[in-house]
């Protein structure tokens, strides 16, 4: 790969030259079909597949947004007939000290596209990244909502999340002031997070959970949308009201709930309720999972343990790496959508915060190749990619001085979402 530009250089590079380096050379590669990962779980445990009713009819193209939604087929021309792009109206202000906003509007074969970037430097003291939630895993809120609760200064929507049913995210969460919220064992795992040390880092990160009294129980999933078939999920006051067989797919048979509270089992069922509030912690089993807390009797001591590797501060998940050590780690370059993603310039220690309008006139939106792309040239040696589609919000401070939506959501009107990804600043 080329030497990478800083934030500032790659967008006046772009102006200056008439040729983005993002869209330049990316080959031509098909959509990869997918979907929806909660219709692929059940899929895989031959259970009743709700989601998958909503995105049945757009099965073949790329699964790219909370809501399903199939996104718009590129036209197909060369390589080198989209390496030639103009970029235009470069606008930029700092949004705190250490916290900088860029939107350009840029042009190729394909047409338009709007972007905007946060570069976050968070060496500057008083600078901080955190994940911006509701008081409950299960309810969702627009992006300004969230941000409002820690007096943000910019920030933009996170993970995917379970639309239409649950609300919870389908990966994991950890408030730098809260702890973590929640977490899957696999199948959800990509992560950005802050290490111990409030260094900015992408990696795989899996709940480790367990009881300590009966090690061999196979917990699963950490207040989750759904239980993995034959495992085990925890489910804690942090989720909110209980779902009843929601969290089971819909099963009914060969589930079990045990309740745990003050580190002694309390109760034990196979009936799960709706809408009432979890005192204590629930431990929901579905299948062998159902079978191995069997062995959790009745007045029996359980001391419930939950954590993640590496010790993170704060992490999110999104769907999977666009960017790893610098090399491009996705393939479609056929579905056009709203984007949003997060990445690490190592060399700087900045984190790139970036976000594509799409699915309006003024801009088309952009391929997942495009997008990861897009992230190398700005610096990023490693990407993730956030929910997109009308989830894309990018909320920061605007020319007047207020703090509102800076893109343009492709509903017309901000989404409500899980989480976010926020910026805050403390004046030293």
């Amino acid at each position: 790969m080329s030497a990478r530009f800083s934030v500032a250089a790659a967008v006046l590079a772009c102006a200056l030259a008439g040729a983005a380096p993002a869209l330049a050379g990316a080959p031509p590669h098909q959509a990869q079909p997918q979907n929806h990962p909660r219709a692929q779980e059940r899929a895989r445990a031959g259970q009743p597949d709700r989601v998958s009713q909503a995105v049945n009819a757009h099965q073949h193209r790329p699964w790219i947004s909370s809501d399903g939604d199939p996104g718009q087929v590129a036209p197909s021309y060369p390589s080198f007939l989209r390496a030639d792009t103009t970029t235009s109206r470069i606008i930029r202000r700092q949004v705190a000290p250490g916290v900088q906003f860029t939107r350009w509007d840029q042009r190729d074969a394909r047409g338009p596209i709007r972007a905007y970037l946060l570069t976050v430097d968070l060496s500057r003291p008083g600078v901080r990244l955190d994940v911006a939630t509701q008081s409950r895993v299960t309810d969702t809120a627009p992006v300004r909502t969230l941000l409002g609760h820690d007096h943000a200064v910019a920030g933009v929507n996170g993970d995917f999340y379970d639309i239409g049913d649950t609300g919870a995210p389908l990966g994991l969460a950890r408030d730098r002031q809260r702890g973590l919220l929640n977490a899957r064992q696999t199948g959800w795992n990509s992560a950005f997070y802050l290490d111990r040390t409030g260094q900015p880092e992408m990696g795989t990160l899996a709940l480790r959970a367990r009881v300590a009294e009966h090690p061999d129980l196979p917990i699963t999933n950490l207040n989750s949308p759904f239980v993995k078939p034959g495992g085990i999920g925890i489910y804690t006051p942090t989720w909110g009201r209980t779902a009843g067989y929601r969290v089971t797919d819909g099963q009914t048979r060969h589930v079990r709930v045990v309740t745990v509270r003050d580190g002694r089992v309390r109760s034990s069922g196979t009936r799960l309720r709706t809408g009432r509030t979890i005192n204590g912690t629930l431990l929901i089993g579905r299948g062998d999972g159902a079978n191995a807390l069997r062995q959790l009797k009745v007045g029996s001591r359980a001391s419930i343990g939950y954590s993640l590797p590496e010790r993170p501060q704060v992490a999110l998940t999104g769907s999977r790496f666009l960017v790893e050590d610098g090399l491009i780690n996705v393939v479609d370059d056929k579905t056009m959508a709203p984007r949003t993603a997060v990445g690490i310039d190592h060399d700087t220690g900045e984190v790139l915060i970036l976000a594509i309008d799409g699915r309006q006139s003024f801009s088309r939106g952009y391929t997942m190749v495009e997008l990861a792309n897009m992230m190398i040239d700005l610096g990023a040696d490693d990407a993730l990619n956030l929910d997109g589609g009308g989830s894309t919000t990018m909320v920061a401070s605007k020319s007047d001085g207020s703090t509102g939506v800076v893109n343009s959501p492709s509903d017309g009107f901000e989404r409500s979402v899980a989480n976010a990804l926020e910026v805050t600043y403390t004046k030293p």
